[in-house]
């Protein structure tokens, strides 16, 4: 499992003080960003040199309590399943021990020049497969 941290600021929240339920998927974004690096990987190298995109193809997504402004967040990251053009992920997000958000994301890979479906490279899956054990 992969874990890094967000803490919210008044950008994130609505005028209430609660995070707008869009930025809970800014969060897991930047975490998947943080999850590829701590492998070796970079998203503008694997657009760039090897026309590799990764798209959200769907989430599905339950919000459990709300985050608030000044909230240190922790975000987790799983992997369930890797395919050669698909990746399925778990991604948390707490407060301390309390979860806020839950949810499951399919990813996709798709060549950058033809928005076509291409398979990730083999040392991506190997080491998204690694994650797994």
């Amino acid at each position: 499992m992969f874990s890094c941290n967000e803490r919210v600021f008044y950008e994130d929240t609505d005028a209430g003080g609660i995070v707008y339920h869009a930025n809970y998927l800014k969060f897991m974004e930047r975490c998947r960003c943080r999850w590829l690096e701590s492998m070796g990987f970079n998203v503008l190298d694997l657009q760039e040199g090897q026309d590799v995109l990764f798209v959200v193809r769907s989430v599905n997504l339950e919000y459990v309590h709300p985050a608030r402004l000044f909230d240190e967040l922790t975000v987790n990251l799983e992997v369930l399943q890797v395919g050669k053009v698909r990746l399925l992920l778990s991604q948390n997000i707490y407060n301390q021990s309390h979860l806020l958000c839950k949810a499951q994301i399919k990813l996709a890979t798709l060549q950058g020049s033809s928005y076509k479906l291409a398979p990730m490279p083999a040392d991506l899956i190997e080491a998204m497969a690694q994650q797994r054990k």
